[in-house]
């Protein structure tokens, strides 16, 4: 990991030497038994086929929180040729959808098959390294790429590092996606409160971070990083609920501005609900930005 250095503190301090996996399948296996909450997306299927005229295996078929499908690569040190082989697949996604859907639906049912976002497919590098020119090369598609490097700590623990996060719809300047007007603001009055309360929460937002993309679904608008870490609902009754991938353990409830929302149904995703009337809430609530934010 780029600077990183972890010590184990049991008796006395000692350096974790980091390395990198055997072979390449300890990465799969480890990720696609986990993926959900590594990288926030729904296992579907491993090894898949593409066909006897394609002749390839996508490592990983998943989709993510928002509904877009996603294939994950993975790769156990640094491969060129990690990028180009997950944008071919990704292409052959797109010309086969009935046949992703129906496996959506095999596997996770019929409304989650109803639900998959086509217009934003992800595709996920998972690798010991990259290179100044994957970086590069992954602003040049107009594909959403994430290029992800780990790294194994002893035996018990692994790390997770987004080397890059490029969303799918072209170079977009941050000024340029703050004032893009969203779903939530068309269901706000025009130059009403509440219109300019949705403005300043998507400003507070997407300024936390660089590698923040909004994914804009009917019933909520996503923030996300690798996942997502905010979920921003249409104002109803004079307040907007924002929910957060904050612990609500460790957060201090107040009755009307915070709740425990744990296994309650809500549109989007996370467990901590914020209800925000005013931008003095919103000032209340960016310290709980922050927090989803550096928990994502």
């Amino acid at each position: 990991m780029s600077g990183l250095r972890l010590f184990h503190t049991t008796s006395g301090v000692a350096e974790v030497a980091p390395r990198l996996a055997e072979v390449e399948a300890d990465v799969q296996d480890l990720v696609e038994a986990h993926m959900e909450t590594m990288l926030g997306v729904r296992f579907l299927a491993s090894e898949y086929s593409t066909g006897p005229v394609h002749g390839g295996r996508i490592d990983s078929l998943g989709l993510d929180e928002n509904g877009a499908p996603v294939i994950v690569e993975y790769k156990r040190a640094t491969d060129a040729g990690v990028i180009h082989q997950g944008l071919f697949y990704l292409s052959w996604l797109m010309d086969h959808r009935d046949e992703f859907q129906r496996l959506v639906r095999d596997r996770l049912g019929a409304e989650a098959a109803a639900g998959v976002l086509w217009r934003a497919p992800r595709l996920i590098c998972v690798a010991g390294d990259f290179t100044r020119y994957d970086v590069h090369a992954v602003r040049e598609h107009r594909r959403s790429i994430d290029l992800v490097r780990y790294r194994f700590y002893g035996e018990h623990h692994i790390g997770l590092e987004t080397v890059a996060s490029v969303t799918g719809h072209g170079l977009v300047s941050r000024t340029a996606r703050r004032r893009r007007v969203t779903g939530l603001q068309r269901a706000c009055t025009a130059g009403g409160a509440m219109a300019e309360l949705v403005a300043a929460v998507d400003e507070v937002l997407l300024g936390l971070g660089d590698d923040i993309t909004p994914v804009q679904r009917k019933q909520y608008r996503a923030y996300q990083r690798l996942r997502n870490f905010a979920c921003v609902c249409p104002p109803q009754r004079a307040k907007l609920l924002v929910y957060l991938k904050a612990d609500p353990g460790t957060v201090d409830l107040v009755p009307g501005f915070t709740r425990d929302v744990t296994g309650l149904g809500h549109h989007g995703t996370g467990d901590l609900e914020v209800q925000l009337r005013t931008e003095r809430d919103l000032e209340r609530a960016q310290d709980l930005f922050g927090l989803s934010y550096t928990a994502t």
